[in-house]
């Protein structure tokens, strides 16, 4: 066991921990925050994304030792104006997936913003507009169960304008 100080959604919190131990079960386990969910726990869903120093992470696939010292933020830490969006264009169901969808949202929409292209992008010289095609594929790692992809979409863009 070895002493990990992680700093999340503002606070340091020194967890005792394995090596081996990933940053979504020392969020949830150790640190006691359990709104970053575990889906697959393989890394396919996004159900576990978080943000790491504003750039989204899948942390069932990071271990927690390699994040000692960078700003982890949860859903609990998160406060964007994509929380209401996603309620008013109806972006969750079960709601399962909403806390790793909208932080993913938020990493997603600063990566466009410093002209990150992605596989849609037609061309990569410029920075591309984020049409709903553009938000689809940044978005594709993230998988909601219930098909609300289409309410999603549309509070990132009402968001992104």
């Amino acid at each position: 066991m070895t002493e990990v100080r992680m700093r999340v959604n503002g606070t340091t919190h020194p967890v005792e921990i394995d090596a081996r131990v990933s940053v979504l079960d020392a969020l949830r386990e150790h640190v006691g925050l359990t709104g970053t969910k575990k889906g697959c726990d393989q890394g396919a869903c996004g159900a576990c994304t978080v943000l790491a120093d504003g750039e989204r992470i899948l942390s069932c696939l990071a271990l927690a030792m390699q994040y000692e010292g960078r700003e982890i933020t949860t859903i609990e830490g998160v406060d964007h104006p994509l929380q209401a969006a996603f309620v008013h264009h109806d972006g969750f169901q079960c709601g399962y997936c909403t806390s790793g969808q909208i932080c993913s949202a938020i990493g997603m929409l600063a990566e466009h913003r410093a002209g990150m292209p992605s596989a849609a992008t037609e061309d990569v010289s410029k920075t591309p507009t984020l049409t709903a095609e553009e938000i689809r594929e940044r978005m594709s790692g993230n998988l909601c169960r219930c098909g609300a992809y289409n309410g999603i979409v549309a509070a990132i863009e009402d968001t992104a304008r």
